[in-house]
């Protein structure tokens, strides 16, 4: 099985490397063919120049002119993925890589989609979020439920596998460019028709998280009511 994956960067200078050696491993250990596809969201270190010396492992390099956002960052990877299965992940992988194995199995059994799960009573959870991240990881879900879409325990963990051709439809319609774009991307996916696995993972917090409690929560709080509307007005189509 050959597979693309997608890590959205920005200001990653010190782990990307990190990170980038342990994906390598796994995917030319697992994998007959590769690709990884870093999209540094215009970073002001040198996380561009340090993914770069991994051209020879299969790592393609494609910069935001501007900063953009995860959610475009994401979009632009998935539109640029060649292979059949792509994932995405975050660059800190607080999902270990190795747990793209049972994804790997959800697929075969015909899924679409498998997202990580925080949340579920399966899930391992070694180093814990600070407390209020914690609370924020607990209400926002409920939230997601209460007003655009039920289901899911947890949708902003950063490492989720599709089959290629189905990410790509949902990209087509994606509309959100930053954090809550989690949310979007699946609620396009139950709005056509696409089989979703939510699987428990090994998680382990990294610091350097980009996400801001009060001023990103407010914004995806709103976003929340913009996929309600959108789909109103028939961008969802």
């Amino acid at each position: 099985m050959n597979i693309s994956v997608v890590i959205p960067a920005y200001n990653e200078e010190k782990r990307i490397g990190s990170t980038l050696q342990q994906v390598t491993a796994y995917l030319e250990k697992h994998f007959g063919s590769y690709e990884i596809i870093i999209i540094d969201d215009c970073s002001g270190d040198k996380t561009d120049a340090v993914a770069s010396e991994y051209k020879e492992r299969n790592v393609r390099v494609l910069r935001n002119d501007t900063n953009k956002g995860k959610g475009y960052s994401v979009k632009r990877g998935i539109q640029n993925a060649q292979y059949p299965i792509v994932l995405f992940t975050d660059s800190d992988l607080s999902t270990p890589i190795e747990e793209l194995e049972k994804f790997i199995q959800y697929i075969n059994d015909g899924y679409d989609i498998v997202i990580a799960s925080r949340n579920l009573n399966e899930s391992t959870i070694k180093v814990e979020q600070p407390f209020y991240r914690q609370v924020l990881g607990k209400t926002f879900p409920l939230l997601v439920n209460l007003l655009v879409l039920r289901g899911f325990r947890d949708t902003q963990c950063g490492f989720k596998l599709f089959r290629t051709e189905a990410a790509k439809k949902i990209a087509a319609l994606q509309t959100f460019e930053r954090f809550s774009f989690d949310v979007e991307i699946l609620y396009i996916a139950k709005k056509m028709g696409m089989k979703i696995k939510e699987a428990p993972v090994v998680w382990i917090d990294k610091k350097g998280t980009k996400v801001n409690p009060v001023t990103d929560g407010f914004s995806m709080l709103i976003d929340l009511f913009k996929i309600r509307y959108n789909n109103l007005a028939g961008k969802y189509k």
